[in-house]
């Protein structure tokens, strides 16, 4: 054991100095002169090397560099993020309406008006895209997962009375957002976008039901299992199938311009999803049950990716969107419980944990609630709430007590459908990125997810509450 001990050291010490010695004779060798090569390139880097920058100035610099950059924005996201979703829990609400707040703080409205310089250091205006790319790959992997997750066979089964009051929680705020759009268009509309885009996008702006949030609350309060929990759940998801084909739509007229465009678009469109849905799905499955059989889990999970990147790039061509095309690739994923089981287990913490943080965070970094410093803004904020929970909350709420449910259960469906989370991110983003939302309106619009998101678990509260008071009464 003692020899070996001394061996180490001994094959350490003899190769080190032969290196030393290699390095000490190299020095007394003169390079020769090159064709291509001059040394009069590399003058002046030796000359800023010999007058040396400081070790501060160094280590700024290295922190400035894209990937150190990148990986400390990351670091900052994820703790924030952490930090402000345990807090929204501690008071009883999802963690992603603190993520959507974590995100707000880092940005122009807080950090940045608290702080320009240290702002401008952590985000520059460069780093964006950089964030921007992280968040949409985010994204996709959790659309995949998000469409994974829905239950075709709820809808079905429940299929008369989810269509029914999903649907009416779509058209009714979709109108309302048309109709403010009319008043808003002249004052907010960026320059050279058509009234069409624009109220369209006020439309699904309004419509949107954050799925994946909805059924978070739902588990979070235990009623996955009862009748008000599954209507809820297969409303929501029949709201996000509906809505998200709505939204293909009204990007495919935005992008092309003119009619022709649009239904040339419109129809690769149809023509993508119907291949998907009836020709790749089966095969897909086919494929899936032989690597089962053979147990290759990773070859069911690169057939997966393959999949999930295929679909949405097919979709981003075609002009309707890549997360549509994610969403659509998990739809037609097999349904079984083992399969899903295992491409949840792959994607899910990445996206949820890491990936999404960047896009709340990339979404607070362009919302700019100084823009709203004006008290008529603030009105026309006010307005845009109206419509909202108006149109979301009293359209399902209605719609809910038209199909026979109690006024407590059509109450408590309609606070679930006001639920707009994420998604509804998703959907300003995209407006945002296509120039067809204003800087204010997008703040707007934000704070307005956040607020409706805020109140569904105090609705909820209310409506139960209420009903264990009429209980209460009734039993006197």
């Amino acid at each position: 054991m003692n020899k070996r001990l001394l061996l180490y050291p001994l094959i350490i010490g003899f190769f080190g100095c032969l290196i030393w010695f290699i390095i000490k004779q190299g020095d007394n060798l003169s390079v020769r002169n090159r064709h291509n090569i001059t040394t009069t390139e590399v003058a002046p880097a030796a000359a800023t090397a010999s007058t040396g920058e400081t070790v501060w100035n160094a280590i700024v610099h290295n922190i400035q560099h894209p990937l150190a950059l990148l990986l400390l924005q990351i670091i900052l996201i994820l703790i924030t993020a952490r930090v402000f979703g345990w807090l929204a829990g501690r008071i009883g609400q999802p963690a992603v309406v603190g993520e959507i707040i974590a995100g707000v703080c880092l940005g122009p409205s807080l950090l940045g008006w608290l702080s320009h310089s240290t702002s401008q250091f952590l985000f520059p205006a460069d780093s964006f895209k950089n964030l921007q790319f992280l968040s949409q790959i985010g994204l996709a992997f959790f659309m995949f997962v998000v469409g994974m997750e829905l239950d075709t066979h709820k809808i079905k089964n429940k299929a008369h009375d989810a269509v029914m009051i999903s649907h009416a929680s779509i058209v009714v705020p979709f109108f309302l957002g048309v109709w403010l759009a009319y008043y808003i268009y002249p004052q907010f509309s960026p320059e050279n976008v058509s009234f069409l885009s624009f109220a369209l996008f006020m439309g699904i702006a309004m419509s949107i039901t954050a799925f994946p949030v909805l059924a978070r609350i739902v588990q979070e309060r235990k009623l996955t299992g009862t009748p008000l929990g599954l209507l809820a759940i297969t409303c929501a998801a029949a709201d996000d199938v509906t809505a998200w084909c709505i939204l293909a739509v009204v990007i495919t007229i935005v992008k092309a311009g003119s009619l022709w465009s649009a239904a040339l678009t419109l129809g690769m469109a149809l023509i993508f999803v119907g291949t998907m849905l009836y020709v790749i799905k089966p095969w897909i499955a086919k494929k899936f049950q032989q690597f089962a059989a053979k147990d290759k889990e990773k070859s069911i999970v690169a057939l997966a990716f393959l999949m999930l990147l295929f679909s949405a790039w097919a979709a981003e061509v075609i002009g309707i969107h890549a997360l549509f095309g994610a969403f659509l690739a998990g739809v037609i994923m097999p349904a079984e419980v083992s399969v899903q089981k295992l491409l949840t287990d792959k994607l899910e913490d990445v996206s949820v944990l890491l990936l999404l943080p960047i896009f709340f965070v990339f979404t607070g970094l362009r919302t700019q609630i100084g823009l709203l410093g004006q008290g008529h803004l603030w009105a026309v904020f006010g307005m845009i709430m109206l419509v909202a929970v108006g149109g979301k909350l009293g359209g399902s709420a209605a719609a809910a007590k038209l199909m026979g449910q109690s006024w407590t259960d059509s109450l408590a469906i309609g606070a679930l459908m006001n639920t707009r989370g994420l998604m509804e991110l998703v959907v300003l983003n995209i407006g945002y990125d296509l120039g067809i939302l204003s800087p204010e309106i997008f703040a707007m619009m934000v704070l307005m997810a956040l607020a409706t998101t805020f109140m569904t678990g105090p609705l909820l509260d209310l409506v139960k509450r209420i009903e264990a008071n009429r209980l209460q009464t009734s039993r006197v």
